[in-house]
């Protein structure tokens, strides 16, 4: 799956709170072959989601660009497996 412009962020390393630049993305729970479906996440105007699959907190950062996030180890820039 390519990302098609939308950030994909994950919590390999298991914080409480993952801060992003970006209002829509998909969480992927952990970098594959462990990851879970991928969960599109619109925040709208809110300034926090929770990810239905695994219960990561994600909340919004204006500081962030669109596909940044703190920790930025967080960040998923690579493709999930065929």
């Amino acid at each position: 799956m390519a990302h098609s412009g939308v950030p994909h962020f994950h919590n390999d390393p298991g914080v409480s709170t993952i801060h992003v630049g970006a209002r829509r993305f998909m969480c992927i729970g952990a970098t594959p072959p462990f990851d879970h479906p991928h969960v599109f996440i619109d925040m709208g105007t809110d300034d926090e989601a929770i990810c239905s699959y695994c219960g990561t907190l994600y909340q919004f950062k204006s500081s962030l660009d669109e596909a940044e996030a703190d920790p930025q180890a967080c960040v998923w820039t690579g493709r999930a497996a065929a």
